[in-house]
């Protein structure tokens, strides 16, 4: 069952990446790691902590697509 939970918590993020300006998916990206810390085990906990931090330092999709816009 924590396995399920860590990969929801994965799609949650990569969904939020997808859709949300930096700094929303920042928050949104705390939250779900304030709530996945109290039903995951703390070595799948960490493995969402790394996640979340790569995520965080990649540029965001949607950010990336407004810069295309403006270029434009």
């Amino acid at each position: 069952m924590n396995a399920q939970i860590l990969q929801a918590c994965k799609e949650l993020i990569d969904d939020a990446k997808v859709n949300c300006v930096d700094i929303v998916f920042k928050e949104i990206c705390l939250e779900i790691l304030a709530r996945a810390r109290h039903v995951l085990t703390e070595k799948q906990f960490k493995s969402l902590v790394d996640y979340a931090a790569e995520k965080m330092r990649e540029k965001a999709s949607f950010e990336m697509r407004r810069e295309l816009l403006a270029v434009r």
